[in-house]
């Protein structure tokens, strides 16, 4: 700022004694033109830790949350230690989340935080992505990590999987999420050479994860698919703007699902319901999902249905017990009379 400031005082200076000559000679200074200044290009970075927490405000978290907002994360401690009063505190103080290798547009920082907009995410809150604060510790700006995002790709289709420094799979350095993808570098016979944003190449387990060229090529799933995936996720607890294999909220769950397929649909319930093509409740197909509101018509949550009267659900933290996704009949659903439609995306 100093010398920008130098800069404009020395302009300032010369502009007035020019102006003096010209007015002692009687000429007039030559009309000028408006230049137009480009705008500057995105700031683009990725996630460098196994789920980045995205959240409302820069430096709202508690000392609970330390697991959650350092560089590495701990997300199984982060979720294992909270009572369910500490995690309800959580509810409206969380975005969303992104994880390792992700693309975040930053478009501001404050402090240690950044304000980013997650990419693969779509909201009509930000036409980039989702948006929120997160850590500036947990963002790479690695160029070489870039230019690799558009070859082709190991995406991860295990419910977890570990990141390793030799393709003999011996020393985990990390683990990575279900969805999770990064650039693929070769294979061997039972592992895959990925590219990693913060720690050059890595190795992961072929058995955890599909390589694809491009993500058109990711087949399109069948409702069979989708319900399988969904059972994964059983048992998974309840974390408000979670979209990882250590705990969802109700949405993140439906739309983690659907990534994992190669099909992308809104981050959040209402928009969800916005995006899909109705059906009647008693045609519905294995993957559509449920949608239920308040009164006023607020859709407040989301299911995935799965076949033969039953649901997939992350219902939200019950006071006085961690609530943990569910398998539950369509009809016991705890906000079974609220229902508010369903919706098909195949």
């Amino acid at each position: 700022m100093g010398c920008r400031a130098r800069s404009t005082s020395l302009v300032t200076t010369l502009a007035v004694v020019t102006s003096g000559l010209l007015a002692m000679t009687g000429l007039t200074a030559p009309t000028a033109h408006a230049v137009e200044t480009p705008e500057p290009a995105p700031e683009i970075a990725y996630v460098d830790v196994a789920v980045a927490t995205l959240w409302t405000e820069p430096g709202i978290d508690r000392p609970i949350d330390a697991p959650a907002v350092g560089n590495p994360v701990d997300p199984r401690k982060w979720t294992d230690e909270q009572t369910v009063a500490q995690r309800r505190w959580l509810v409206g103080k969380l975005e969303t989340q992104a994880l390792y290798g992700q693309r975040v547009t930053v478009l501001e920082r404050s402090g240690g935080w950044a304000h980013v907009v997650v990419a693969g995410q779509p909201t009509p809150r930000n036409p980039l992505g989702y948006p929120g604060w997160v850590p500036a510790k947990q963002l790479t700006s690695n160029p070489a990590f870039g230019h690799k995002t558009d070859r082709r790709f190991a995406l991860v289709s295990a419910k977890t999987t570990g990141l390793y420094a030799d393709p003999t799979l011996k020393h985990s350095s990390m683990k990575l999420s279900i969805n999770t993808r990064l650039p693929v570098l070769g294979t061997t016979k039972d592992a895959i050479k990925v590219f990693t944003p913060d720690r050059g190449a890595s190795w992961i387990a072929k058995s955890d994860a599909q390589v694809y060229n491009s993500p058109s090529d990711i087949p399109q799933p069948t409702p069979a698919d989708l319900a399988r995936t969904a059972r994964m996720f059983a048992g998974l607890p309840y974390v408000w703007a979670g979209t990882s294999a250590w705990g969802f909220d109700c949405s993140g769950f439906t739309h983690t699902v659907y990534a994992v397929h190669g099909m992308t649909i809104p981050r959040d319930a209402g928009d969800q319901m916005r995006a899909g093509r109705p059906v009647a409740k008693d045609t519905m197909q294995p993957g559509d999902l449920i949608f239920y509101a308040y009164a006023s018509g607020y859709i407040h949550h989301v299911g995935m249905y799965l076949g033969d009267g039953w649901e997939a659900d992350a219902p939200n933290n019950t006071p006085g017990q961690v609530s943990r996704l569910e398998i539950v009949k369509v009809d016991q659903q705890r906000y079974a009379d609220q229902y508010a439609g369903s919706r098909r995306y195949l």
